[in-house]
């Protein structure tokens, strides 16, 4: 009897969590997909006026338009964002708590960014993983030897603009 009511209790369960929605499926809105917390374009700044205010502080909550100009191929886990102007570096965008996964296929794609832009320094072994994860060679990987100061941002939602 008992062993009826834990399998039954089990199913429900099963039941319970398969309905779940899971918070990284794209949801249309006239702007475009949005993925995660609801993003709009209203008030989002560029990555040059980021750089701009960044020059004197850690961390700032603010919201960012870029292009994508890579998407980690194994899970869509983090993504790379470009500058409008050559030779700056590309900010990398990771998710709060792992929450949100991106397709694969957004490169080139323009993004809205809702979250933290922070300064960090990234180690090695994480620069490493990175790359492994854009599909770099070893040899590229090998060649990775020293940290690396960077600006990065933590999305808690991403609008995919059409």
């Amino acid at each position: 009897m008992l062993k009826n009511v834990l399998l039954g209790f089990g199913l429900i369960l099963s039941f319970i969590a398969c309905g779940q929605s899971n918070r990284s499926v794209p949801v249309e809105t006239p702007a475009g997909k949005n993925i995660g917390a609801n993003v709009t374009p209203d008030g989002a700044i560029t990555y040059t006026q980021l750089m701009g205010k960044m020059n004197n502080i850690d961390s700032l909550a603010v919201k960012v338009t870029g292009t994508v100009s890579e998407v980690c191929q194994k899970k869509g886990c983090w993504m790379t964002i470009k500058s409008e102007q050559a030779g700056q570096p590309d900010i990398r965008v990771t998710f709060k708590d792992y929450a949100l996964f991106m397709p694969n296929d957004i490169v080139g794609k323009k993004v809205v960014l809702s979250g933290f832009a922070f300064i960090e320094v990234t180690p090695v072994d994480v620069l490493r993983h990175y790359a492994e994860d854009a599909g770099k060679t070893k040899e590229e990987i090998a060649a990775i030897t020293e940290p690396k100061r960077e600006l990065s941002y933590e999305a808690t939602g991403v609008l995919i603009l059409k």
